[in-house]
């Protein structure tokens, strides 16, 4: 992993393996997408100071009358979308149509900045919302 190590509750359970989600606050099944999704949950948090209380972890979203997922939203202080993360597991590699993923869910969301990750290789972008574009940014964005 290209993240900080985390300190994280793992348990086996009926066989299966579950990893304890700080944001959701119950065991959730222990996938390779979800072993990138806690890692990039406990480095917003602890790493690079997002409030917890303003993240939101697989939130609903309509695309097309199709019902999506992200994994990660956080929102401002005014309750708006700041960024969205779209998570993949390590062995996926990161392409345009990862990027574009996340863009397509975020024209729904309207958040400054996105995020693709795989934990091995991340992608930051911050959009422009009266443009419509999107570029690439150097490093995850500071929460304000």
């Amino acid at each position: 992993m290209n993240l900080p190590k985390i300190d994280c509750n793992i348990r086996k359970k009926e066989g299966k393996i579950e990893i304890f989600d700080v944001i959701r606050k119950k065991f959730i099944l222990l996938t390779p997408e979800e072993w990138v999704r806690q890692h990039m949950v406990h480095f917003l948090i602890y790493d690079r100071s997002y409030p917890k209380s303003l993240i939101k972890v697989e939130s609903g979203l309509k695309y097309n009358r199709l019902q999506k997922r992200s994994d990660i939203l956080v929102y401002d202080r005014s309750a708006k979308p700041f960024l969205i993360v779209e998570c993949k597991s390590f062995d996926v590699k990161i392409n345009q149509a990862t990027i574009d993923q996340v863009s397509v869910y975020n024209r729904q969301l309207g958040a400054k900045y996105a995020v693709v990750s795989n934990g091995l290789t991340h992608y930051c972008c911050e959009f422009d919302q009266e443009s419509g574009k999107m570029g690439f940014i150097n490093s995850f964005p500071d929460f304000a």
